[in-house]
Formats: structure tokens, C-alpha cells, sequence
């Protein structure tokens, strides 16, 4: 490169001098022939065109496109034109890009020459005024922080979208699994699709509750009339508990520090068992108790029976318990869990475009209810609304809510018994008494009958007399036990009351058929109203089967094909339990490893002949191993010399003719009777030489004669 002679200046111009402006050669090409390089492509791929019309068409439609010039030519020209408008394009932008890439890398080695030249006074002044604290980029880079937070959150919303579409359209119809992913699937209270009453083959009714437990909950919710002790004994508990974890992780960091194992997970739970006298007592009365090690007792005294508002009367902000009382408020413990719970299920909704026109809420109960209409009567609302009821249960409100269960459904099973027994009476006083009108109609009037020709002769009872359990409406309940007093599930009463209801309209269509007479009329209105009324009920959770925590009541209303506030409402709940719910994790399952289904030596078996496996112990092999062994070598000098004397030669030779046949190799096939030999005698192969290559043994002619050999 040196001998070459190169134009020195930048604005030398020649079309085919390397590297100057204007020529299509550069140095970086070192002096290659670009033109002979083009023409090579464009040639192979015309080449290639050509080939696959060729064989393709056939050669009647061949001669007709050579009609108007030559296939190739056309081609070749079509090629070159292309290639030559995406190398300008390319070169085009390539220049481009270097040119502000340059211009960028030359601003900012300007910027680092300037800044050279500042002033040491202003920086100074800076420093003085504000300092790094002040004079910095951090606001700017939370700003960005925030910026790509929010758009993480859309794509996310988007791919969330996105996965339940697929969901949907895999499965074909709309389930459970369209709203809550299978991380929070145990928090499912009750979930039931019914059709819509006013259109029920166009729309559809989804009732989903879910209930987040008080230890699931990130930021823990208290009552509004909770006391200020109560909050401050809270606080002390949660401390003590990370004091004893704390206690626990510097116990097992020295175990592993003296080389022992680490605790397992009953270990650890016995070992902060064992940590809790250290820390607490069940002394109250005793000032100097461990209890009140953080929090003196006469603190502890002042607030005794201190709820979230004071009597003006007494209030004085000088005394030590209003003090304690305005610190408490100050921290937002009271409130803050239920605030964030609410802020965080209106944000995610209005993100979702899944606005709302009612919102009341009761802070005070713990109770927030949104509806997106405000109207609530069912026949003037659109077919795709929801709404959504948020309430905080405690055990208290559990007990009462469970005690009103109980009377609501005792109150409809003797609505139910009541009606029943007036359809009763109507029903039996409308019978002739001089025909049979049903079967307790025939068993009567052949009582006595079957009690003189049947019972009087083997002693049995009449039917009568024996007590009769099954009503034959439903089957015998089971027993109850503890568990079963302390969870109503109620579903055998249930049960018994909706065959009743259906009981009883089949036994009205039977008496009555086409009449309507005022008896039937009031009857299947009552009856109406109660069927009505229980569904209603029914559709109710069962407070049995809630835990202290949220409760997230969710009722939407949705059009079967569209299903837009299904799909909509399904990213709003993971959503929303993402952000409250610190989620179920079973500790057991993460340090469980399966043994013996998955860790088995026997899985990795191989197959081997015996002096493979046999090596430290020498023993002697069989001659019916020795046999097959000799059976499959190809020379007769790999033939072992240890070869059993019970094999010998056959005495009675072949014909010339087979003799001179050549030597065939026995197929593989053929050696699979000769395998079930190892059971066999020894000598019992050898008892029929003359079976040649055709043999059932599987043995050729040459094989044959170098047993002889041997």
C-alpha cells in the first residue's frame, strides 16, 4: 500500500480512482474487479430462474415466452435494475448515518472543549447555592422512571389482554379461568355463570367473589372503631416477629459458618417458638414485664379503651393520650391499608377504560361500592355493565353475618313446609274417596290384605307400623361432627328445598292439568315468589365460607359473543390482587424433591456381556454363552481358545454342491431362537449339523466348517 500513489486531498473527483469522490472503487476492496463480482451474481441467480422455468413448464409454453426476446436477458436486466436501486438506497443511508454520527461525536467533543473554559467562580457559586443535591439530574431521572413505568404497565395490559383473548378462543367458551390466573385461583370464593332473566340467550350474569385474607394483605386493614391500643399491640407484635426472624437468620448464618447443615422448616418454626420467652411474657399487670420493653405500661394504660374519636368534653391536648392518639393518626395506621386497597382498584379501572358513574364509599363500615351506572333497575341498563362491591370483614361481623344466614334460611324452609302443607290438605281433600287416586290410595286399600296373606304368616310388621326416615324427597342426611357445626355448608337443606319447589309445581300441573281455578292461581304466585326470592338467596355467599380479610363481590353483566367487560374485568381483578395480595406460597412443596419416582438408578441400565460386569470376579462361563459367542465371530482367530469341548464338529459332511456354494452370512433375525438356547442343554445345538445356511439355528455353511476347524 505504501508504493501506491493516492490522491492526498478530500476533494479530489474521479469515477474510478479508489476511495476519491465520486468513484465506485474504494481501498477497502483492495483492488478487486467489482464489475466481474456483479456480473458473477447476476448470472447465477438469472442461472437459477432459468433452471426452475426449465424444469417446470412445459416446452410448448417455453417457446412461447423466448417470442417477444430472450428469457434471460429480460432476467438479467430485471436483476441488475433492482440490485442497482437497493445499493444506492443502501449507500444513500449509509451516509447519512455516518454524517450525523460524526456531526454528534464532534458537538460533544466541542461541548468537553468549552467546558473547559468555565469560569471556576460560577462553579463555585453553584455549589454554594445549592450543591449537588440541588444542581443535579435526579428529578429528571425519576421523571423518565415514572415515564417507562406507566409504559411498561400498558404493555403489559396489552399482552395480559392479548393472553386471555388466546384463552378465550383455545377453550372455545367463557369459564372461571377467564378472570383469576391460576396463582390466585385459591382465593376464589364462589364464581357461577347463569343466563341473563330478561335475555337469556343473548346475555349472560357472572357473580365472582374473592376473599383476600387479613395475612395475604401487603398493607394490613383495621376497623375504623378499632382501639389505639389494639394498634399500638400490633405494632409490637410485627416487631417481635422480625426480632425473632432476625435471631433466626444470625442462628443459621453461624451453623453455616461452623460447617453444619442447615435447619429445615420445622427446625426454624421450633426455633422461633423457642425464641418468644425471650421477648415477650403473659404478664400484664408486672411493669417490669418483657412486654413492655418498647412501650412503657403506664403508656399502655393511658390508652386503654382510646377509639378513633374522643369526647370534646375531656379532650385536652396536653394529656398523654391524645398525644399517643394524634402520633398514631399522623402514621395513617388506622386508615392507610383500606385507602390503598380503594386508590388501587379505582386507578386500575380507570387505566382499564372501564369507567365508572357511581362510587359511594362508606369509610367508616369498610365498605366501597362502585357500579358503572348509576341507574339500578336491570330492565333499563345495557347488556355490558359491572358492579363491584369491596368490604373488609372482621370475626365479629363474620359471626353476626353467619347468625343472619341462619335465620334467612330456617325463615325459607318454613315458607317452603308451609306451602307444602296447604298443597297437601288442598291436594288430599280433592281426592274421590271412592277410587284409587295414587299409590297411598292402593296401599291402603290393600292393607289388610297384605297383612292377613303376607305379614300374619312371617311376623313381620305392617308398613304402618315400621318409622319411616326417607321423606323421599331427599336422601338421608349423614351425622354432623364438630367440623360440620362450626361450617354450615347448608347444601343438603338446600337441596331439599329446590325438590320441594319442583316437587311441588309437578304436583299442581297434575291436579289442576288445564284448569285455573283462585286455589292454583294463589298457590303458583306464592310459589313464584319464594323460588324467586331463594335463588336470590342462593346466588348470596355463604359467610361460613369466608375468612377474615377482603371481600371483593363482583356482578357483570356481558353479551355472550362480545364479552367485552369479561375480558376487560378479568386484567382489573390480577391486577388488583397483584397490588393488595402478597400471594399463597406453600413452603413445602419449594423444598420437596420427589425420590422415588424420578431419582432411580435402575433408569440408567445398559446392557453388557458378563466379563463386562463380572471383572472383579472371574467365574466361568457357560458353554451356552461360550457357544453364541462363537456363533457371531467372523474369523476363527477371535474364537476363544476357553470354547466348551461339548461342541463338536459334525462327523457327516455336506454335499459338493452346497460346498461349493458361497458362504452366506446368517441373518440377524435368525439368532433370536439360538438366544433362548441359554435354558437349554449344551450339547442340543449340535445334534443336527445338516441344516446349512437354512438352519433354524441361524448358521451358515462357512461357519460350519470353521467349527470343524476348531
Amino acid at each position: 500500500m505504501g508504493a501506491i500513489d493516492l490522491p492526498k486531498s478530500p476533494n479530489v473527483f474521479h469515477p474510478e480512482k479508489p476511495s476519491a469522490v465520486g468513484s465506485r472503487n474504494s481501498l477497502a476492496q483492495e483492488y478487486r474487479d467489482q464489475q466481474t463480482e456483479v456480473n458473477q451474481l447476476l448470472e447465477e441467480e438469472t442461472n437459477k430462474v432459468l433452471h426452475h422455468l426449465t424444469s417446470k413448464l412445459p416446452k410448448d409454453a417455453l417457446e412461447r415466452l423466448d417470442v417477444m426476446g430472450g428469457v434471460k436477458e429480460k432476467l438479467y436486466n430485471y436483476f441488475n435494475q433492482n440490485y442497482q436501486n437497493m445499493f444506492n438506497r443502501y449507500m444513500v443511508t449509509s451516509e447519512d448515518e455516518m454524517v450525523k454520527k460524526i456531526r454528534n461525536f464532534i458537538d460533544k467533543e466541542e461541548t468537553k472543549v468549552l467546558a473547559r473554559y468555565t469560569p471556576k467562580e460560577i462553579a463555585d457559586l453553584l455549589d454554594a447555592v445549592g450543591g449537588a443535591d440541588k444542581f443535579n439530574t435526579g428529578e429528571i431521572e425519576k421523571s423518565i422512571v415514572n415515564m417507562y413505568g406507566h409504559l411498561q404497565g400498558h404493555v403489559q395490559r396489552g399482552i395480559n389482554e392479548l393472553e386471555t383473548h388466546t384463552n378465550s378462543i383455545l377453550r372455545q367458551k367463557t369459564d372461571t379461568g377467564a378472570f383469576v390466573r391460576g396463582e390466585n385461583a385459591y382465593s376464589i370464593v364462589k364464581c357461577a355463570f347463569k343466563d341473563n332473566l330478561y335475555k337469556p340467550k343473548t346475555v349472560t350474569d357472572v357473580k365472582l367473589s374473592v376473599n383476600i385474607l387479613d395475612s395475604e394483605l401487603i398493607s394490613p386493614i383495621f376497623h375504623y372503631q378499632v382501639t389505639v391500643e389494639y394498634l399500638i399491640k400490633d405494632l409490637l407484635s410485627k416487631h417481635l416477629v422480625d426480632t425473632i426472624d432476625q435471631v433466626i437468620e444470625q442462628i443459621k448464618d453461624a451453623r453455616i459458618d461452623q460447617g453444619k447443615e442447615e435447619l429445615s422448616d420445622s427446625e426454624i418454626i421450633f426455633n422461633k417458638l423457642g425464641q418468644i420467652p425471650n421477648f415477650t411474657d403473659d404478664d400484664p399487670k408486672n411493669p417490669k414485664s418483657k412486654r413492655y420493653n418498647h412501650v412503657a405500661k403506664i403508656l399502655m394504660d393511658k390508652i386503654q379503651g382510646l377509639r378513633a374519636e374522643i369526647d370534646p368534653e375531656t379532650f385536652d391536648q396536653m394529656n398523654m393520650r391524645e398525644n399517643i392518639k394524634k402520633i398514631v393518626d399522623i402514621e395513617n395506621i388506622r386508615t392507610r391499608g383500606f385507602n390503598t386497597a380503594i386508590n388501587s382498584i379505582t386507578s386500575i379501572l380507570d387505566t382499564s377504560k372501564m369507567g365508572y358513574q357511581y362510587i359511594e364509599n362508606l369509610k367508616n363500615a369498610r365498605e366501597v361500592m362502585i357500579r358503572e351506572y348509576e341507574d339500578t333497575d336491570a330492565a333499563h341498563l345495557p347488556d355490558e355493565r359491572y358492579q363491584i362491591k369491596l368490604r373488609y370483614f372482621d370475626n365479629a361481623q363474620l359471626a353476626e353475618d353467619r347468625k343472619a344466614y341462619d335465620t334467612q334460611l330456617r325463615s325459607f324452609e318454613n315458607e317452603i313446609h308451609h306451602l307444602w302443607d296447604v298443597l297437601e290438605v288442598i291436594y288430599q281433600e280433592a281426592k274421590s274417596p271412592f277410587k284409587v287416586n295414587d299409590f297411598q290410595d292402593l296401599a291402603k286399600k290393600k292393607k289388610n290384605s297384605i297383612k292377613k296373606r303376607i305379614k300374619d304368616k312371617t311376623g313381620d310388621p305392617i308398613y304402618e307400623d315400621i318409622a319411616k326416615v326417607w321423606d323421599e324427597i331427599s336422601f338421608v342426611n349423614v351425622g354432623e361432627t364438630e367440623v360440620e357445626k362450626s361450617n354450615r355448608t347448608y347444601l343438603y337443606e338446600k337441596d331439599r328445598v329446590r325438590a320441594r319447589i319442583i316437587t311441588m309445581r309437578n304436583k299442581m300441573k297434575k291436579m289442576y292439568d288445564y284448569l285455573y281455578p283462585i286455589e292454583r292461581r294463589v298457590m303458583e304466585d306464592r310459589l313464584s315468589f319464594l323460588e324467586r326470592e331463594y335463588y336470590r338467596f342462593e346466588y348470596m355467599i355463604n359467610p361460613y365460607h369466608l375468612q377474615p380479610g377482603i371481600l371483593l363481590d363482583v356482578d357483570i353483566t356481558s353479551i355472550k359473543r362480545k364479552k367485552a367487560t369479561l375480558d376487560a374485568m378479568g386484567n382489573v381483578l390480577n391486577e388488583f390482587l397483584h397490588g393488595v395480595s402478597k400471594g399463597f406460597q406453600d413452603a413445602a412443596f419449594a423444598s420437596f424433591s420427589r425420590r422415588r419416582s424420578t431419582v432411580r438408578e435402575d433408569i440408567t441400565q445398559s446392557f453388557g456381556s458378563d466379563t463386562e460386569t463380572d471383572l472383579a470376579v472371574p467365574a466361568k462361563p457357560s458353554s451356552s454363552s461360550s457357544y453364541l459367542d462363537m456363533i457371531n465371530t467372523d474369523s476363527v482367530d477371535s474364537i476363544p481358545d476357553r470354547a466348551p469341548r461339548a461342541i463338536a464338529a459334525p462327523k457327516r459332511s455336506s454335499s459338493p454342491a452346497r460346498a461349493r456354494a458361497p458362504a452366506k452370512p446368517a441373518p440377524k433375525a435368525k439368532a433370536k431362537p439360538a438366544a433362548k438356547s441359554k435354558s437349554r442343554a449344551p450339547a442340543k445345538p449340535a445334534a443336527k449339523p445338516n441344516r446349512g445356511a437354512a438352519g433354524s439355528r441361524g448358521r451358515s455353511r462357512s461357519q460350519g466348517s470353521r467349527l470343524r476347524e476348531v
